[in-house]
């Protein structure tokens, strides 16, 4: 296998959301979960994208992680790897952004980062160096509440230098509209100040073209799936790949049962759940009750046994943001989270032995979870269900093929579930 485009995702939901974006902008792109084993056989693609679950760990794991992927995908041919973070700069004042990559450009030969979360498609923008939601500050929207790394800052200057040990900079709109060169001398006078990233504006979809046409000729970039949107077009522009629709082995039929695991308890999560009660039976978990140990996955799983086979079902843990609040102050916030993405990739294993084979996951924690438990080696990238969502079918599941759909908990429109699983047959 020889590669143009490797990619490093934090998250098995944010991986899938690059994978589809690369997809939709013409590269043949398979996601791999962590970096596969040599007997996989992996089709010939443009593009990897490797899903970590390194958003929320200790920074040195992260670093340990991420650098042994970069040896991989660097082994396969790919001249630039894209460190794929979440749109919402998801991240602590200890990492993991900064961090990794830094130590990715350590190892590569690189003295400095093009950095940005943008993705206009979803609402995500920067300007001035500030992360918007759409049109709300970062800090100020309904998003900087994540469970594992709230968000107080919009300012990207600002919490990328307070994670990394070099200085971060910006490249600001009006240099983003000159083009590729002015953001390249703009990135040389960084380099010169210091400065080892850039937290790069963009406002519309042609601003990263830009970026992406400028971050194809260093070795590391760090971004959201807005930064491969413009890597991939930029790809294309360079001649060095032919535009592909690589979506048509993804969709075959697969049968079987369905069902949808929700551990996400993002305001757009609830309401999509809210929003299946009108197609499916919904079964929403007592929280408490999973976290002070009480038997919520069995008795769970026998109700979706008395219903599965009449049609799909939705078992949800999700919770309004004061109960969650509530939970982390009392359980810890670490032993909340892990409490309850374990119990939902239980409840889907537990659906998967039954029957289930085109299964939806929300939440990214979930997904992670759900997909380790699965031991899915590897998803093959199909048509998009919503901006960031495609439908995924497994690799190295012969015999036993499943489609899937890995939700943020924030994608979406209410009617996702009905939606995704329409499209899963």
């Amino acid at each position: 296998m020889t590669i143009l485009l490797g990619s490093i995702a934090d998250d098995y939901t944010g991986a899938s959301d690059l994978a589809n974006t690369l997809t939709k902008n013409g590269l043949r792109t398979v996601q791999t979960v962590g970096i596969p084993d040599p007997s996989l056989a992996l089709p010939d693609v443009d593009a990897v994208v490797v899903s970590l679950k390194i958003r929320s760990v200790a920074a040195e794991e992260a670093v340990a992680a991420a650098l042994a992927t970069e040896s991989w995908l660097r082994g396969r041919g790919a001249a630039h790897v894209l460190y794929k973070i979440c749109s919402t700069f998801d991240s602590t004042d200890l990492g993991n952004i900064g961090p990794v990559t830094e130590a990715l450009l350590s190892v590569s030969g690189g003295d400095i980062a093009l950095v940005t979360p943008a993705f206009p498609e979803t609402g995500r923008t920067v300007y001035l160096g500030h992360l918007f939601v759409n049109g709300q500050p970062l800090d100020e929207s309904p998003l900087k509440d994540h469970p594992l790394n709230p968000m107080r800052d919009a300012n990207l200057v600002r919490v990328l230098t307070r994670q990394s040990r070099g200085k971060a900079g910006l490249i600001d709109l009006p240099t983003v509209t000159r083009g590729a060169d002015a953001i390249k001398a703009r990135l040389d006078r960084l380099r010169a100040e210091g400065a080892a990233a850039a937290i790069a504006d963009a406002v519309f979809e042609r601003d990263l073209e830009t970026l992406g046409e400028a971050a194809l000729e260093m070795p590391v970039s760090t971004g959201a799936s807005g930064l491969g949107l413009g890597l991939a077009r930029a790809i294309l522009r360079s001649g060095r790949a032919s535009a592909s629709d690589g979506e048509s082995d993804a969709i075959r039929s697969v049968g079987g049962l369905a069902a949808v695991v929700a551990g996400s308890c993002s305001a757009a999560t609830l309401k999509q759940l809210d929003a299946a009660e009108r197609h499916m039976p919904v079964l929403r978990l007592d929280t408490e009750k999973l976290l002070a140990g009480s038997d919520e996955i069995s008795a769970a799983v026998a109700w979706a046994g008395e219903r599965i086979a009449q049609g799909p079902v939705a078992i949800a843990a999700s919770a309004a943001p004061e109960v969650v609040s509530r939970l982390q102050a009392r359980y810890g916030r670490e032993a909340s989270g892990h409490a309850i993405e374990t119990a939902t990739a239980a409840i889907a294993g537990e659906l998967v032995e039954r029957g289930v084979r085109r299964l939806v996951v929300a939440g990214g924690e979930t997904s992670g979870a759900t997909v380790d438990r699965l031991g899915i080696p590897a998803f093959l990238i199909g048509p998009e269900i919503a901006p960031g969502v495609p439908v995924l079918r497994t690799i190295g599941t012969a015999g036993n093929d499943m489609l899937l759909a890995l939700k943020s908990g924030n994608f979406g429109g209410e009617d996702f579930f009905a939606t995704a699983l329409s499209m899963m047959r």
